[in-house]
């Protein structure tokens, strides 16, 4: 079967309609129209799709894409940056920090005493370009002063250094202090592996830490401060779990590292109360059962923390390993850190896990993407179809008003 090829306006009776009677008609009027014996009729001409239609399909087309393309960009920037928390950061910042909410903040760091992140907060509104109001800066200055500090410090290495529980980076100096000289470790070593001994509940995680900074101390001392990072990393997180700040997740992925690079029935030995009785045997012992050939996201994962304390101080890292999943993310917060130093807490204070890592699915981010295309291809496709329709009724009555003004002359 094969049919003439020609255009809806070409085909006979409808070029004619169109030009009205004064245009020669394509054949007689019993002229046959040419074809092969057997085939079909040629096909009826189809009423046009009325401009109106294809107008309010472009309307609601472009009501689409406003709607959906503000969400279609913001997808596609952060599938583009998806491996960058400083850009991710930065994106959620400018998405989610106003005048307001800034103010809110930081009244809210003040009033829980914590004027570190409300210091934190002023730092980050101005690098923004928002204004902080000027009474309430002085009041975090004032907070922040080294009369203030000296008061706060007064108690807090003392704290740092017998408990083990940094509250600040004097009470993590306290702390520091106290690894760095193996007693942090011999002390946690010693209360943990008591109770693991005498069958009471232990903190398995917290006296494999200690055991680890045994052998990571003595690695120091070996490599004249090389590994200084991963030392202050297993203080801070000791002090971590101590405060109940290790994420579950990053918590469970400890234990199972832990498990892997310690020799458990050596590590039991060493903290037996026969042993005990020898501290200097003991600490060789505990020290020998960390495999830290064994330990090497572990110990990556201390020198990331490490990393976070030094740039951005000791309670950033602490939030930092509270919205941390795995050692990727606290990687993550360390990028962070080293890029926005002080700004870092009010970020993962203000964005959470959201600053370092995508929250949302890549599937969902990139159905956004796609609907504002297909949104867009169809609202080309109806331009280009509203055109060339409105191009054929304007030639149409264009050629029908010559053949008006022909009959009149």
């Amino acid at each position: 079967m094969r049919f003439l090829v020609r255009f809806p306006w070409t085909w006979p009776g409808r070029r004619d309609a169109a030009l009205g009677p004064s245009a020669p008609p394509r054949g007689g009027a019993n002229e046959p129209v040419e074809r092969k014996a057997g085939d079909a009729a040629l096909p009826r001409a189809q009423a046009p799709i009325p401009i109106a239609l294809t107008l309010l399909t472009a309307l609601v087309l472009a009501g689409t894409i406003a709607l959906v393309g503000p969400r279609a960009v913001d997808a596609a920037y952060l599938l583009l940056h998806q491996d960058d928390p400083v850009e991710l950061a930065d994106h959620m910042v400018r998405t989610s920090l106003d005048p307001a909410v800034a103010h809110r903040e930081i009244e809210a760091a003040l009033a829980a005493n914590d004027p570190e992140l409300a210091a934190s907060f002023v730092a980050l509104a101005r690098g923004q370009g928002i204004a902080v109001d000027p009474d309430l800066a002085k009041r975090v200055e004032i907070a922040n002063s080294t009369e203030a500090r000296a008061a706060r410090a007064a108690g807090s290495f003392t704290h740092g250094f017998v408990t083990g529980e940094p509250e600040d980076a004097v009470g993590f100096a306290g702390t520091a202090i106290g690894d760095v000289f193996v007693f942090g470790d011999i002390r946690d070593a010693v209360r943990e592996g008591g109770r693991l001994v005498s069958g009471e509940q232990a903190d398995e995680l917290l006296l494999g830490l200690a055991c680890v900074g045994l052998a990571v101390t003595a690695g120091t001392y070996a490599s004249l401060g090389v590994g200084g990072p991963a030392r202050l990393g297993v203080s801070v997180l000791k002090g971590a779990r101590k405060a109940g700040k290790i994420g579950g997740r990053l918590a469970v992925w400890m234990g199972r590292s832990l498990r892997e690079a310690v020799d458990l029935s050596a590590l039991r030995r060493a903290v037996s109360p026969a042993s005990l009785v020898q501290p200097a045997t003991a600490v060789r012992t505990a020290r020998e059962a960390i495999k830290l050939d064994r330990a090497g996201g572990l110990v990556r994962l201390m020198e990331d923390t490490g990393r976070v304390q030094a740039k951005a101080g000791t309670r950033a890292a602490m939030d930092g390993l509270k919205i941390a999943e795995s050692p990727k993310d606290m990687a993550r917060v360390a990028r962070l850190a080293e890029a926005q130093g002080s700004k870092t807490r009010a970020i993962l204070k203000l964005g959470g896990r959201a600053a370092i890592a995508l929250t949302v699915g890549a599937f969902n981010l990139a159905s956004w993407s796609f609907s504002a295309l297909v949104a867009i291809f169809g609202f080309c496709t109806t331009i280009k179809g509203l055109t060339e329709r409105t191009t054929l009724r304007w030639l149409v009555w264009r050629k029908a008003r010559w053949a008006r003004r022909a009959r009149a002359t």
